[in-house]
């Protein structure tokens, strides 16, 4: 076979092996290449490719000729080129086939894809679509102007028209009503079920079908939405509404409350300047700390806000502990003994004498957990345990009461929630162990709860407190070597005063039954030096045991112990020859007196005024008289309160007119007789407004200075009326030493014609 003979035969057999040509028909692959050869002049870049591998085919086959013509000779040289230009035409053509169809597969390759993309973009829009349709989301398509170019069925369902393209909101009867945000609106449907409210959203883009600019809209139901956040904000609403009115409330009630009590705490001042005995003066002191502890419970009321607001803080200082525990149960111990019941406290060792903390609050929170607890409790009685902890003083209060479920006890320290039976819930506001978790809880310690139904309650009192200098002393056992015998009824008293005697050194035996004293009576008892019987059991004593020779010695000490609403002022005991009294509910400091025989050889009479101290009230110091008298002008509607005032600067020695309203205030200015050197006026009173009074009076008579005596506390108060001309401003009930150093300051100062 001749050279160009096995030249084509390669050139054929190279093209045929190409890949993917292998088993395919003959006439395929001539359709094929008929394809391929029409299929690329439809893209530049094939065309380019063709110019120039035909352009490459040319150049070698003249190259080639000219060789061969040059080695073989002219004659021969040309046939031989001639055969060889037709073997390399055939060549060139099967290389332009093949680069043909290379380019046609590229150019498939990218309409595959084009094709995937907007497969997968026409499959997540319908996926969308179908998301919108299930929550019933409105999805449209606006121009420019308006008019409806795409909308999904949802819109149809609503406005009820089949067909909204071409149509606008407004036409179809949306409602754009609101514009929450920039393109955010809140548009009204009247839909079938009722009117719906939608948060619509647009946006504009461009349409990738048209190129024109188009508003994209979608807009979710949020109907329940609108409706919770108008519910909320009217509850917000009222809450404010409420909350006015509470303070409108508090301040009434205050003003009420204060009226009153500036009466009762004036007279008693009053009285306790007059001549009394040890006894009577005793009494008075308890008026006077009850009518403090109700002044702070209004200042509580009033301080409730404040603590709401995140202003309350303590103020603590060095006090005794145990005459503010004792003075507390003492208040309350009567409230105890007209329902038969005991009230009993214990302070343990380890509590010193002195310690730091807010006295003040800490007497609010005990007045109302105690005194809930005795309201609650029908038999037996209520228990007071005093321990110290580490930053806090610890009070257990244990009743004998009904107990309380588990819900009661989720809701009885919240605000006018009470616990127990309606003739219970009927004995107060049920605001005193909300008040008193609250002013804890605020104060870093707390107030809880452990209670059963049908077992009774204990709560717990963590108040902060700190121990001082003055906390080293201590009890160091003042009665030891006392060998106590307590026949008393189990219960409270017999338990706080058996755990006392122990904790101060002492022994005590506590019997609670006549068969149990008749086997103590047996054994030896020579050792006692002291018997304690209640009143209860005395018949029983007198009867069956205080003959016995081991309870009959008589230099054993017996001491009756009975509620102070018992005892007369017959002999101790009616008679049956007890040497000293113990008064329920007991004072540490009494205990010992007694038990330590400093009451013996006493009168009877001394003995029953010494075993219940007199509770420190506030001595009365003289107020210096001023070197010239004035006088003075009181307005004041209550006469309580006129008549404790007038009193109380009359004995001064102040000239004291009264009058009992504005008006009169006024025309007394005016009266003969001079005008006074110091106008003393209420607040509150017929006639006038009390702050338009006082400007009135200060701009007319600028030589004429005015204290203002107000029952209200509302902050503001005292810098708003010297802001209007007072020269001075007291919350009644208004302490009698204060009231008497500002108006000797003001008159002393005042330059009188």
């Amino acid at each position: 076979m001749s050279e160009p003979a096995k030249l084509q035969d390669r050139l054929k057999a190279e093209f045929a092996d190409e890949p993917g040509d292998e088993g395919q028909p003959s006439h395929d692959r001539g359709a094929e290449a008929v394809d391929d050869a029409l299929l690329p002049t439809s893209s530049p870049i094939a065309r380019a490719d063709h110019h120039a591998m035909l352009t490459g085919a040319v150049a070698c086959l003249v190259l080639l000729s000219t060789g061969l013509v040059l080695a073989t000779g002219i004659l021969q040289g040309f046939h031989v080129a001639a055969l060889s230009l037709g073997v390399a035409g055939l060549a060139a053509m099967l290389l332009l086939l093949r680069s043909g169809r290379s380019a046609d597969r590229r150019v498939r390759h990218h309409a595959e894809r084009h094709h995937d993309r907007a497969w997968e973009q026409s499959e997540t829009a319908a996926v969308a679509a179908a998301i919108h349709d299930i929550l019933r989301d409105i999805v449209l398509v606006r121009s420019l102007d308006g008019r409806i170019i795409r909308a999904n069925a949802v819109l149809s369902d609503l406005v009820g028209i089949a067909d909204p393209i071409g149509l606008t909101c407004t036409r179809i009867g949306l409602d754009i009503h609101t514009e929450v945000l920039p393109h955010h609106y809140d548009v009204k449907i009247a839909a079938p079920g009722g009117t719906r409210i939608y948060a619509w959203h647009d946006i504009t883009v461009r349409d990738p079908v048209t190129g024109e600019l188009a508003i994209h809209s979608i807009a979710r139901d949020v109907t329940e939405e609108r409706k919770a956040e108008t519910q909320r904000e009217l509850a917000l609403s009222k809450a404010e509404v409420e909350s006015e009115a509470k303070s409108r409330l508090l301040a009434t009630v205050s003003h009420e409350i204060r009226t009153p009590l500036s009466g009762i705490l004036g007279m008693s001042h009053l009285i306790g300047q007059t001549r009394l005995t040890a006894e009577q003066k005793n009494y008075l002191a308890g008026i006077r700390q009850s009518g403090h502890a109700l002044v702070q419970l209004v200042d509580d009321l009033l301080d409730f806000s404040t603590i709401e607001a995140g202003r309350f803080q303590l103020r603590p200082s060095e006090e005794p502990i145990r005459p503010l525990l004792e003075g507390v149960v003492e208040m309350l111990s009567p409230r105890a003994h007209e329902k038969g019941i005991e009230i009993g406290s214990f302070v343990s060792a380890e509590v010193p004498p002195v310690i730091l903390f807010d006295g003040p609050r800490l007497r609010q929170v005990l007045y109302n957990v105690i005194g809930n607890a005795v309201k609650f409790t029908a038999t037996g009685g209520v228990f007071l345990e005093t321990t110290i902890e580490p930053d806090h003083l610890a009070v257990k209060v244990t009743d004998t009461g009904p107990g309380m479920t588990a819900e009661e006890q989720a809701r009885v320290f919240e605000a006018f929630e009470q616990a127990g039976g309606a003739s219970q819930r009927r004995g107060g506001a049920g605001l005193g162990l909300a008040i008193s978790a609250r002013i804890l809880r605020e104060a870093g310690g707390a107030l809880t709860l452990e209670s059963r139904p049908g077992r009774g309650s204990t709560f717990t009192i963590r108040m902060p407190a700190a121990l001082t200098l003055a906390a080293t002393g201590g009890r160091a056992g003042p009665l030891r070597g006392s060998s106590v015998f307590l026949y008393a009824p189990d219960g409270p008293v017999a338990r706080a005063l058996q755990r006392t005697i122990e904790t101060l050194g002492g022994t005590c035996r506590h019997v609670g039954t006549l068969t149990d004293a008749l086997e103590f009576a047996k054994g030896d008892a020579a050792t006692l030096t002291d018997i304690i019987v209640d009143n209860r059991l005395s018949g029983e004593f007198r009867r069956e045991l205080a003959d016995l020779p081991a309870l009959s010695d008589r230099r054993i000490r017996r001491v009756y112990l009975v509620n102070p609403e018992e005892r007369t002022g017959r002999a101790l005991g009616n008679g049956e020859g007890y040497d000293a009294w113990l008064i329920r509910p007991l004072r540490e400091r009494s205990l010992v007196e007694v038990l330590r025989g400093r009451m013996k050889g006493i009168e009877v009479r001394d003995a029953i005024n010494d075993n219940r101290p007199v509770l420190s009230a506030p001595a009365v110091e003289p107020v210096s008289q001023p070197r010239k008298m004035g006088r003075i002008l009181l307005a004041e509607d209550d006469p309580v309160n006129a008549m404790l005032v007038r009193s109380m600067l009359a004995k001064a020695g102040f000239e004291v007119s009264v009058v009992d309203s504005f008006p009169l205030l006024l025309s007394a200015l005016d009266a003969p007789g001079g005008r006074p050197h110091l106008i003393i006026t209420d607040l509150t009173m017929p006639g006038g407004e009390g702050a338009d009074v006082l400007r009135r009076i200060t701009c007319e008579e600028m030589t004429v200075p005015v204290v203002v005596l107000t029952a209200e506390g509302r902050r503001g108060l005292h810098e708003e009326l010297i802001s209007c001309g007072a020269a001075a401003v007291l919350v009644k009930p208004a302490e009698p030493k204060a009231l008497l150093a500002e108006v000797s300051r003001l008159i002393g100062t005042e330059k009188r014609s």
